[in-house]
């Protein structure tokens, strides 16, 4: 460190000042890795809305702020877009994606999963909540499934795990349901019907063979064919 002068005043300055060579130290972020694009990827369970982050092959986070500044922009369409084929109208964009490869006009934006979601929450406090449409009826918001399922499968992209899931919860529901009563549960079986349900099992035989390398001999079981 070297006394540095003020070259207005010509006093010193109070503290030392450090002279040196300056260095520049590279940074591993290249392109190559930081690159990251996707068309349809995971989604979130919950807010169906694309996972974060390049490591799950996620979507680019567009957040409030960014909302914001695309409200004030007044560029509204760009923001419908934002909102609801590029990130939760489920139907919406799997329809926008077959439009692309057909080379059709893009339908008009549904409505988004976070809006049901929504729905769900307060619906959940107790609060009864409707959709009403400009007639004054109640609209259901429900998704087609089918449907969407159809044009999903079309164009290769897999949307099934999510209801997949949905069908094996219901399918343990059912299971755990208490649809039996007591005294059917403490019915024995008849020995007519324990034989039927046994019959025509294959028969099981038991045989040995010899290494020759010192060990045991190995004893293996295998089923007999009533061909042989």
């Amino acid at each position: 460190k070297v006394k540095l002068y003020n070259g207005r005043t010509g006093e010193p300055y109070d503290q030392s000042i450090t002279v040196g060579y300056m260095y520049m130290l590279k940074l591993h972020h290249l392109v190559d890795d930081k690159i990251h694009a996707r068309s349809t990827g995971p989604y979130s369970l919950v807010t169906q809305q694309p996972l974060g982050g390049k490591a799950q092959f996620g979507g680019q986070r567009f957040g409030e702020m960014e909302v914001w500044a695309l409200e004030a922009y007044g560029a509204a369409y760009t923001l419908q877009e934002m909102l609801t084929i590029k990130s939760d109208d489920t139907q919406g964009r799997v329809k926008a994606y077959e439009a692309i490869v057909k080379g059709e006009n893009i339908a008009r934006p549904g409505v988004p999963e976070s809006f049901k979601v929504l729905l769900k929450e307060m619906q959940s406090l107790a609060l009864d909540i409707q959709v009403m449409s400009e007639e004054g009826g109640a609209l259901e918001v429900d998704e087609e499934q089918d449907e969407l399922l159809r044009v999903a499968e079309e164009l290769g992209i897999d949307l099934a795990d999510r209801y997949r899931a949905e069908e094996r919860a219901a399918a343990a529901a059912s299971v755990l349901a208490p649809s039996h009563t007591g005294a059917e549960l403490d019915e024995e079986p008849d020995d007519d019907e324990e034989a039927d349900e046994f019959e025509g099992a294959p028969e099981i035989e038991t045989f040995e063979i010899d290494t020759g390398r010192g060990y045991d001999d190995v004893e293996f079981s295998r089923f007999v064919d009533d061909a042989e």
